[in-house]
């Protein structure tokens, strides 16, 4: 009799970076089981989708009967602001949810052999008291000012240190996270994150609808092409072992801020609406974050560069793709056309 079919495992599919992940997954040929708490995507290629709460016991003793983790990407988390707002559910899902996962790839990896954990970290592991300090700081090192500021960041910096210690206290876990700065995506919508004012600003353009800032013109965050974001995370996930000096590794991007934003985006849309809406927790949660990574260890360790710059994110990949996006769903039938 086999035993469970080893797969590769990828949890918080559905979302911006999941649905991504997938299908680059997918195309180079991995056996991809994905979940998440909504309804797996038709034609996306993977073996199998569990749709349920990764709390769930049930859902893991389901998977367990049939696969093996033996590589895992996991994305499931409640983010940033939504931490802030329910910290009995961030904490549910964000640690003990993300615990059970961390055992889960550990028993099913060896000393000889062990399983690969990929945990997306975010900038919110880091923190600044003030505008002025995050401002004098410059390009932030993976080992400076780790004092996060909010529920969501200590979660993810209490995450990376509980992978690496149970890499450390048995043979069978191999950890890597990577510290994603704010990701753009012309292929998904936004679901209000708090890095979400920039590509929120692109889709309601492209719609031709107004759109509300709810920061500050001067709060600046560091921002990464979504293709990007995912051959980062897959160079990380495909390194070997010996070349990585680190546990979590800075993946940098273009720094802009917000005014920056808008002017970049009216040179292409110069109809743009835009009215301020100051949402005082999510800007001072951006206040907080870094407003440039230094990427340097990644770089040296996994060779990691981004493929767009300050310019061409916006004029190879957001511009192009957004239209394209809302060009094809102006030419889709309507439901009663459908029908």
């Amino acid at each position: 009799m086999t035993g469970p079919e080893p797969v590769t495992l990828v949890t918080g599919s559905a979302g911006e970076i999941g649905a991504n992940l997938v299908r680059e997954l997918v195309r180079r040929g991995d056996r991809v089981v994905t979940v998440d708490l909504r309804p797996g995507r038709e034609g996306s290629g993977a073996l199998a989708h569990f749709a349920g709460d990764i709390t769930d016991p049930a859902l893991w003793n389901a998977f367990g009967a049939r696969y093996l983790p033996r590589t895992t990407f996991h994305l499931a988390a409640v983010l940033s602001t939504h931490a802030e707002r329910s910290p009995t559910l961030a904490h549910r899902v964000n640690i003990e949810g993300t615990a059970r996962l961390l055992r889960l790839a550990r028993d099913a990896g060896s000393a000889a052999n062990p399983a690969r954990f990929l945990f997306p970290s975010s900038i919110a592991v880091y923190g600044f008291p003030s505008r002025s300090r995050k401002a004098a700081a410059g390009n932030v090192r993976e080992d400076e000012h780790l004092d996060p500021a909010t529920l969501y960041g200590q979660q993810k910096l209490y995450i990376e240190r509980l992978g690496a210690a149970l890499e450390r206290e048995r043979p069978g876990l191999d950890f890597r996270a990577v510290r994603f700065p704010g990701l753009i995506s012309c292929d998904t919508v936004p679901q209000g994150g708090t890095s979400d004012w920039a590509p929120e600003l692109l889709h309601a353009a492209a719609r031709g609808e107004p759109c509300a800032f709810f920061v500050r013109g001067d709060a600046r965050l560091p921002f990464c092409a979504m293709p990007d974001a995912v051959r980062g995370l897959l160079q990380l996930a495909g390194s070997d072992r010996a070349n990585l000096r680190r546990t979590a590794y800075n993946l940098g991007g273009s720094s802009f801020s917000a005014d920056e934003v808008i002017a970049r985006v009216r040179r292409d849309f110069p109809d743009v609406r835009v009215h301020r809406a100051l949402d005082e927790e999510r800007d001072r949660i951006v206040a907080s974050w870094p407003g440039a990574v230094d990427d340097g260890a990644a770089r040296r360790d996994f060779g990691w560069a981004p493929a767009h710059d300050r310019e061409t994110l916006f004029s190879r990949y957001l511009i192009p793709g957004i239209r394209a996006r809302y060009r094809r769903t102006r030419d889709e039938p309507s439901v009663a056309e459908v029908r």
